[in-house]
């Protein structure tokens, strides 16, 4: 009932799943990850052990077919399951039960395993497979145009409802606490591929550092800019005409907080093309809000 590619980014350490189905909720059930392991997706009258199982198996040192074997055999339904399996080396390795509904299959290569159940016909997993490996970037960036190339390929003959795109990495979550990089779901829309790709834009706004050509110096010209937007929105960053200084930078980081940027805030008080861009539209949508307090906007 389900379409997926798994793969492992070893330069990065970051490894992931990404799926779309014509089924409530399927980033519950089918896509698994561990920073360090290796990624999992498990579909088709899904045993959501696999996931699990699978992962501590990969953390052994078995590769991915040899999970895929252990995981099969001990299960009695075998046939009715589908599940795709990469490791951090690269490795990767699909199986698809006889007993799973037309039309099924997968394909692999190296990084990379994608799979699908109930799809219009093949075209749709290879055409994922060529977008994975088509497309530059990083890994999320990557799954999600397979992802993206699946669904306008066919997709679920059934049609659409769910979409989601899990990214692991070491230390790679919110405040480098557990590995969960990226976590993003939509679990019941009309076109959840799309709605997963706003949510992805929304996701690098908030979370990826950006790169240093994407930094800007706050000159003159944009520091007068951000005073007058800044006053706009409720924030007091000093007296007019004065240079961009303390009273401005706090002002600006306080800002940043409340709309929770806080993580692309620079300590050289530099700030970056998207922050600038966000800042200009919270003008235009919202150009006389009542004042906001002080602190952060950290979840």
């Amino acid at each position: 009932m389900t379409f997926s590619i798994v793969a492992a980014d070893p330069a990065t350490g970051e490894c992931g799943v990404a799926v779309a189905s014509k089924f409530l909720s399927a980033g519950a059930v089918v896509p698994w990850a561990r920073g360090g392991v290796g990624a999992i997706a498990t579909q088709s009258h899904a045993n959501t052990s696999y996931g699990p199982r699978g992962l501590d198996l990969l953390a052994e040192g078995l590769a991915p077919q040899a999970v895929i074997d252990r995981l099969v055999a001990a299960d009695a339904e075998s046939a009715k399951r589908q599940v795709g399996i990469v490791d951090m080396q690269g490795r990767a390795a699909t199986f698809s039960g006889r007993g799973c509904f037309p039309w099924f299959g997968g394909l692999t290569a190296e990084h990379v395993a994608v799979q699908g159940n109930i799809l219009m016909g093949e075209e749709t997993v290879a055409a994922m497979l060529r977008a994975f490996q088509e497309t530059l970037g990083a890994l999320a960036s990557r799954l999600l145009a397979a992802l993206k190339a699946g669904d306008r390929a066919g997709g679920d003959r059934r049609g659409k409802q769910s979409a989601a795109l899990l990214v692991a990495k070491p230390k790679g979550g919110y405040g480098g606490f557990n590995d969960r990089y990226l976590d993003l779901r939509v679990d019941d829309h009309p076109q959840p591929v799309d709605e997963l790709e706003r949510l992805a834009v929304l996701w690098r706004l908030y979370f990826e550092k950006p790169p240093d050509d994407d930094l800007l110096v706050i000159d003159e010209r944009l520091a007068q800019e951000l005073r007058d937007g800044l006053r706009r929105l409720g924030y007091d960053p000093g007296p007019e005409g004065e240079k961009w200084g303390d009273q401005a930078r706090r002002a600006f980081t306080t800002f940043s907080e409340m709309e929770n940027l806080e993580d692309r805030l620079r300590p050289d008080g530099r700030t970056d093309r998207q922050v600038v861009a966000y800042f200009r539209e919270r003008l235009r949508t919202s150009p006389f809000p009542p004042p906001l307090g002080q602190g952060g906007g950290s979840a």
